[in-house]
């Protein structure tokens, strides 16, 4: 719901800046003007809409008045100033070329959704908070404590976190009073207690909600805590049997899509080949083995970014930020994501997807499944070109951050749709133009 506020707030704010533009200018026409102008930016206004979602300006997560905030929302006006300046003038679909009146109303809406998003952030920072009570200790309770207290815009404060090993289980009842708890959060050796079920029985009366650890940790970060969950979690939550349908359409996409964006940049392929051999000695594509569906092994294509033997004399090595490998023209390549473009041929040939957790190569691949619980469990679908681990969580080069990026994996895994590939895309293509991308 507070989604759905945040999105009316904002449409209010693109319309109530458009009216106070027209007012301003045709005051003795208003109306006439207003709906002269009314379809046109109906158009800029759902692209303006869009570029807010890509850039994370409705995720929860982000929204908290700091300066990663106002740089992110000041980026998004900007980019959203271009696009529109670009359909009104290089694009003439509509009738008006509003320039003066453009300008007034980004002046006007910057500093309507600076004001309105301020109040919105600090009200839903400061508001309202379910109090909460975690039972049990254990690293992803605890990681789950951090990240609540650091992040109150979520909607709950942390009241306890309870250790029964030491404090046992007969002041959960007072505490739940004292504290008037509304949610508890009960990790799984809680249920090792005896009579604590009991306990929570008693709760009920005073509507105390009641989440298991691995659901509630999920909710509020958005990937699994892989120290809570067990093989019947898995039997539970990864039935691929409901995924049938989504899969046979996802994979028609994947098909249509590559042929499409194939077609679009085959034009800039022999130019970005050229490029390559210009900078540095060595072929232009890369072959490497990765994992594939099912554990299957398979050859991966890209543009290759390193110089030529990059691992003649170490062998297979986790690639590093500001890798010393990379040649320049490499470096750009990844950034923006452009030296993936040949891996739409393994879409094609159904090796890998769009969307789906990032191939790893089999050297890593043996020391991760020792080393990370479940690790291959993300195998049970394809790899993709993008992923919901990818656009969450930094490129991953230790074990440590490979089973940050598992949590993420099995999230998508779990919860993949449609909805969610599409969001992933999206956000993917923000990470591009940017040039986040590692």
């Amino acid at each position: 719901m507070k989604k759905i506020g945040l999105l009316l707030l904002d449409i209010s704010a693109l319309y109530g800046a458009l009216a106070i533009t027209l007012f301003i200018r045709y005051k003795d026409n208003f109306g006439e003007q207003y709906e002269i102008h009314f379809a046109p930016f109906l158009f800029i206004f759902a692209l303006w809409i869009f570029i807010l979602y890509i850039t994370n300006l409705y995720d929860f997560g982000f929204l908290r008045n700091n300066l990663e905030f106002y740089s992110n929302l000041s980026r998004t006006i900007v980019i959203a100033s271009a696009i529109s300046f670009i359909f009104f003038y290089l694009i003439p679909v509509f009738d008006i070329t509003p320039r003066t009146n453009l300008v007034i109303f980004i002046g006007l809406f910057s500093g309507i959704i600076f004001a309105t998003r301020t109040v919105f952030n600090k009200a839903n920072a400061g508001g309202f908070k379910k109090p909460l009570l975690i039972v049990g200790v254990n690293n992803q309770s605890l990681e789950l404590a951090k990240f609540v207290e650091e992040n109150p815009q979520l909607g709950y404060e942390l009241k306890y976190i309870m250790d029964l090993a030491k404090e046992g289980i007969k002041n959960v009842d007072q505490i739940i009073k004292q504290e008037k708890i509304n949610t508890v959060v009960i990790s799984p050796e809680t249920y090792q207690a005896p009579q604590i079920i009991d306990t929570f029985y008693r709760s009920l009366e005073n509507r105390v909600t009641f989440k298991n650890l691995s659901s509630f940790y999920e909710q509020m970060t958005n990937k699994v805590p892989l120290g809570a969950i067990n093989q019947i979690w898995f039997l539970e939550n990864l039935s691929e049997g409901s995924k049938k349908t989504y899969e046979e359409m996802k994979r028609f996409f994947d098909i249509i899509f590559a042929i499409i964006f194939g077609i679009i940049t085959l034009p800039f392929i022999p130019l970005i080949a050229l490029t390559i051999k210009i900078g540095s000695s060595g072929p232009v594509l890369y072959r490497q083995k990765r994992v594939g569906q099912n554990g299957k092994n398979f050859e991966i294509i890209k543009f290759r970014t390193m110089r030529k033997d990059a691992e003649k004399e170490t062998g297979a090595v986790w690639a590093e930020k500001d890798d010393p490998r990379t040649t320049l023209l490499g470096k750009f390549l990844r950034k923006t994501r452009i030296d993936e473009l040949p891996q739409l041929w393994n879409i094609l040939r159904g090796e890998m997807s769009f969307v789906g957790p990032r191939a790893e190569r089999p050297e890593f691949h043996d020391e991760l499944k020792t080393e990370v619980p479940f690790y291959e469990e993300r195998y049970i679908i394809k790899p993709g070109l993008s992923g919901w681990a990818q656009i969450n969580y930094h490129y991953g080069s230790s074990v440590n951050d490979a089973a940050q990026k598992l949590q993420y994996d099995l999230y998508y895994i779990k919860n993949r749709s449609l909805i969610l590939d599409l969001g992933i895309i999206l956000k993917t293509i923000n990470i591009a133009l940017r040039q986040a991308g590692r």
